[in-house]
């Protein structure tokens, strides 16, 4: 939602931006000591916090997926890929970087 801004989510869009910077800067302070600072920004992932929440997945569904480039819901699985590509040696020369993990979201 950083990205994207939505109505009546000025706090969490903030709080999300905040997170860019704090990745960013952090990224410029101590990488002079080799320390590589990125983020994951997750999009709509379905967690068990929102199955308490709703256990019908559709109204949700109908609200996001027309949003996303992939038509379906993300869960915690689909970020685990980012994660270790980012702790492996693969990304050895990336820091300062925030990785999109939203079924391609943020495009639209």
């Amino acid at each position: 939602m950083t990205e994207t801004g939505q109505p009546g989510q000025i706090h969490y869009s903030a709080s999300k931006a905040a997170i860019i910077g704090l990745t960013r800067s952090l990224a410029r302070e101590i990488g002079v000591d080799g320390v590589r600072i990125n983020s994951v920004m997750p999009g709509a992932i379905r967690t068990e916090h929102e199955v308490s929440l709703a256990a019908d997945p559709k109204p949700v569904d109908d609200l996001i997926l027309p949003l996303q480039s992939l038509k379906r819901r993300g869960f915690p699985i689909d970020l685990a890929g980012a994660f270790v590509f980012l702790a492996s040696e693969d990304a050895a020369f990336i820091t300062g970087q925030v990785i999109n993990v939203d079924g391609g979201w943020v495009m639209y």
